[in-house]
């Protein structure tokens, strides 16, 4: 298996299902996600309870002005080689029963156990 390519079955993610301890967050490392607007997938592989960046990026970047009092996502794109921050109201989950994930930083931030579960390396928060 390559670090870098990870196949995820939907019922079976993390072990354990990881949260932040923010419990307004409706997502957990390890989810994977579809961006409601640009429709890409990718992995949660960090959260911020609120908006954790600068306001010149937030000009920049977030120009549909979303709320910076929610939680904030830091997803790993599939199939590409950066990262995005997204806010919560612009993820769904995704409903594939089963999706490979491909990104270089993939083995970075987790690691499939022998069984298969996805688990987190070392949660950045």
């Amino acid at each position: 298996m390559s670090e870098n390519i990870i196949t995820i079955p939907r019922q079976v993610v993390l072990e354990p299902k990881m949260f932040t301890g923010n419990s307004s967050a409706q997502f957990a490392l390890g989810d994977i996600v579809v961006h409601k607007v640009y429709g890409y997938h990718g992995l949660i592989f960090d959260v911020d309870a609120i908006f954790c960046q600068t306001e010149e990026w937030y000009e920049m970047m977030a120009t549909s002005n979303p709320p910076k009092d929610v939680p904030w996502y830091h997803v790993l794109v599939d199939g590409e080689d950066h990262t995005t921050y997204v806010p919560q109201e612009n993820l769904i989950i995704s409903q594939d029963e089963k999706f490979d994930i491909e990104h270089p930083l993939l083995g970075h931030f987790f690691q499939q156990s022998p069984s298969g579960l996805l688990q987190v390396k070392t949660p950045l928060n």
